[in-house]
């Protein structure tokens, strides 16, 4: 069984709930279990996919309208991270 962790600290306190909706999304979208440990999401699943749930994510950030705040990356072989784009006021 692969395990898969998306781990999203980086967001902003007025997204806290965003942890559970990712979950929920992920979980609606694969058909596979997704929990919530504080600000990481744990995907689980024999047939889970890094390149799909990057895809995923992606397509969550664009409905949601954080497309221009964070971006999607690969931080080791199964954790995806959520991190902060950079804007010219920075």
């Amino acid at each position: 069984m692969v395990e898969i962790v998306v781990d999203m600290s980086e967001l902003k306190d007025g997204e806290n709930d965003a942890a559970k909706k990712v979950a929920g999304y992920l979980g609606e979208k694969t058909g596979l279990e997704a929990t919530v440990d504080s600000k990481k999401v744990k995907v689980k699943g024999d047939l889970v996919s890094r390149k799909y749930l990057r895809t995923l994510l992606k397509k969550y950030l664009h409905k949601q309208k954080l497309k221009d705040l964070y971006r999607v990356i690969s931080e080791d072989e199964n954790v995806l991270k959520l991190k902060r784009r950079k804007t010219h006021e920075e």
